[in-house]
């Protein structure tokens, strides 16, 4: 009897599942980002490379009367945001997991950072103790503070989602940490990043979807704080009681407000030239700091004003998108924070240099020199840019209201 040789039979199932598996992670990887990614990130790109350029135009004069190399401003500027942008994009592939992870460390990893201001690492500057130099670089460790708190209060109400209806787990741990937190800045003498940072625990607290009857009270408890901060302090009621409508006060407390409001009216609405402010020549102490959005009027006019205006816009509606879109209350509390964070203190800035506020010492997000500041902005976006990745399909490109 013939015997018949058989065969052995190849099983493909293995091999066509694990090429269909490697075609989804691909699909995955290439997937057209949202929207809302991408307004974030280009608005964030623009201002960052439109503060180059300003913080190279208002740091150079001053460079040159001091006999130092004009580009040292910008590129110290510079080097933060060649560090801050691919940082960004590497955090915005972060998994959400991991960042709620993260909230409790980084909490007291940016407190213990805050408290090295009262070290030997301390420096000083017009009263503040702000400040820490490591390696011939100047940091400001609230500025990383900013994000934390609001990761870390993202987090913390996200858990407790379900009974935000009394007062109490709304309370705590919220108010009593964060107000620890804020008090390592306070104890330097900062109120103008401490009212930034009760804004983001605010911010926090309302996105949250907390009832109004207790949101309410942390609301009169932080005016209550900052009122008691500024008239407990001569030199804070100097700044906010002063009226700088006219030259009466022009030597001491409006020199800076009155110039900044004459760069801005010199310009115009064309301005006068990219490079060609007067202003900066001694006469605006702070040009490259917290009165660059008058370099930017006096130079660039009401044009560039407006320019500027619009990318805050458009990064805060790319954020109110996803807030909007998202399921997740962790995204939708730490991006209302973060918004609070940096779209109110761009106003605040604003405000100051247009005469509606009292000079704070807050610098304008991405633009203002400070190479802590962009950082911890860059990073920021980073978050939020995780937060895009997490949209549904389905809700990519949609209008809300």
């Amino acid at each position: 009897m013939t015997q018949v040789a058989r065969t052995p039979r190849t099983d493909t199932s293995g091999a066509s599942s694990r090429g269909f598996a490697a075609r989804v992670t691909l699909g995955r990887r290439f997937t057209p980002v949202s929207t809302e990614f991408l307004m974030i990130a280009s608005t964030a790109l623009l201002l960052t490379i439109f503060g180059l350029v300003m913080v190279l135009s208002a740091t150079s004069a001053d460079a040159v009367s001091k006999g130092a190399n004009p580009m040292d401003g910008a590129m110290r500027q510079g080097i933060f945001a060649l560090l801050g942008i691919p940082l960004m994009f590497v955090i915005s592939r972060m998994p959400i997991s991991l960042l709620k992870k993260l909230a409790w460390p980084a909490l007291f990893g940016a407190v213990a950072l805050q408290m090295l201001v009262f070290t030997p690492l301390g420096i000083e500057d017009a009263g503040n103790r702000n400040w820490i130099k490591i390696a011939g670089f100047t940091l400001q460790p609230s500025e990383f503070l900013k994000l934390a708190l609001a990761v870390w209060i993202g987090y913390v109400l996200m858990r407790k989602q379900t009974m935000l209806g009394t007062w109490h787990q709304v309370f705590i741990p919220v108010v009593p940490v964060s107000a620890l937190a804020i008090g390592t800045v306070l104890a330097g003498k900062d109120l103008g990043t401490s009212m930034v940072l009760v804004l983001i625990m605010l911010g926090c607290l309302f996105f949250s979807g907390v009832k109004l009857r207790l949101f309410i009270i942390p609301v009169i408890l932080g005016v209550l704080s900052v009122l008691a901060l500024a008239l407990t302090s001569e030199d804070r009621m100097r700044r906010i009681t002063a009226v700088c409508s006219d030259m009466s006060d022009y030597e001491k407390n409006c020199y800076q407000s009155i110039h900044g409001m004459w760069g801005m009216a010199t310009g115009g609405i064309f301005g006068v030239g990219l490079g060609n402010s007067q202003e900066k020549y001694g006469w605006l102490p702070a040009a490259g700091n917290d009165f660059i959005f008058a370099i930017v009027g006096e130079e660039l006019g009401l044009i560039g004003c407006l320019v500027v205006l619009a990318l805050f816009a458009t990064f805060a509606i790319g954020v109110f998108h996803i807030i909007r879109k998202t399921n997740d209350p962790f995204i939708r509390i730490a991006a209302g924070g973060i918004t609070v964070w940096i779209v109110g203190q761009a106003i605040f800035n604003i405000g100051v240099v247009i005469g509606l506020f009292p000079v704070m010492g807050v610098p304008l997000p991405f633009m203002s020199q400070g190479g802590t500041a962009l950082l911890a902005v860059l990073i920021a976006c980073g978050v939020l840019l995780a937060f895009a990745r997490t949209i549904p399909a389905v809700e990519r490109g949609k209008v809300t209201r």
